[in-house]
């Protein structure tokens, strides 16, 4: 049977795979369009619930916080453009190796350590993302560089939110993402700005509604269980977006191209269990040798 956490983390997945299915069904809507309306809902609910819980949505570490959000939003910008114009699994393929730019990101950041094994893992993920870009025409130069840049400057992001996990809410970390979305990309949709047709004006709402879930499920997963154990059920949005891309685009991919996702994710998935192995250790360690002796 799947414990509570897993149960959560699949959800989570389900609605994330939702979000990008509802992206990829605004090809020519603008990016910063979509992000907005997608801030604005987040916005609402959000500070509907810190004021319900009387929590003072603007936070401690405020810095720290505004920096979290001003990374989502770049990020989230790069991400929501490269499921828009590349081929949808291979977009959100590319979106998964932002574990790894955060562990490396850690290292200056939250001045954690890593071990020289990790380094192979990471290899093996950027072998695979030469695999989807150098066996896939539809991919140009430019749209692997955004690609990647919504993994990096995520990762960034996630460090952040690493920051402060001790100095403010959870529900706080989260508030600072619309409330810097939405003047940002306000002004940007303000000046170009393409009104919706009422189905986008659903599967907009959709969005919104989707990625709250999401964060709600993903929030519960990562408070149950061990992240490494949880994290492995996100991957399964990958196999979500192959599945809808021969449902709903007619999009196919090679075998070179499976086969850089599956690197991509085996990288990936080898430093989650390494990473949680370690910590295991080191708590064992510390409890056989509680004075250090």
């Amino acid at each position: 049977m799947f414990s509570k956490g897993l149960k959560h983390m699949f959800l989570a997945g389900l609605f994330f795979s939702f979000m990008n299915l509802g992206v990829k069904f605004l090809p020519n809507m603008p990016t910063l369009q979509i992000v907005f309306f997608r801030a604005l809902l987040m916005f609402c609910i959000t500070l509907w619930y810190l004021k319900r819980n009387k929590i003072n949505p603007l936070g401690n570490n405020r810095k720290v916080l505004f920096l979290r959000g001003f990374f989502g939003v770049i990020a989230l910008s790069c991400y929501f453009y490269s499921l828009q114009n590349m081929p949808f699994a291979s977009a959100v393929t590319i979106m998964q190796l932002s574990p790894i730019f955060t562990t490396l990101a850690a290292i200056f950041i939250l001045k954690e350590k890593i071990k020289p094994i990790q380094l192979l893992f990471f290899l093996v993920s950027f072998i695979g993302v030469i695999f989807i870009k150098g066996f896939d025409p539809r991919i140009s130069v430019k749209l692997l560089l955004i690609a990647l840049a919504g993994s990096i400057i995520s990762a960034l992001a996630y460090n952040m939110i690493r920051k402060v996990k001790d100095t403010d809410h959870p529900m706080v970390v989260v508030f600072y993402f619309p409330l810097v979305a939405v003047p940002i990309t306000g002004v940007a949709t303000a000046f170009n700005f393409v009104m919706p047709t009422l189905n986008q004006w659903f599967i907009l709402f959709v969005i919104g509604i989707c990625t709250q879930f999401a964060q709600i499920n993903m929030t519960k997963a990562l408070q149950m269980e061990k992240i490494a154990k949880v994290s492995i059920v996100r991957y399964l949005t990958i196999v979500y977006a192959i599945i809808y891309s021969y449902l709903f685009f007619e999009e196919t991919y090679n075998i070179y191209t499976y086969v850089g996702m599956m690197l991509v994710v085996v990288g990936i998935v080898m430093n989650l269990l390494f990473t949680n192995r370690d910590e295991k250790k080191a708590k064992f360690l510390a409890k056989k040798n509680p004075n250090n002796e």
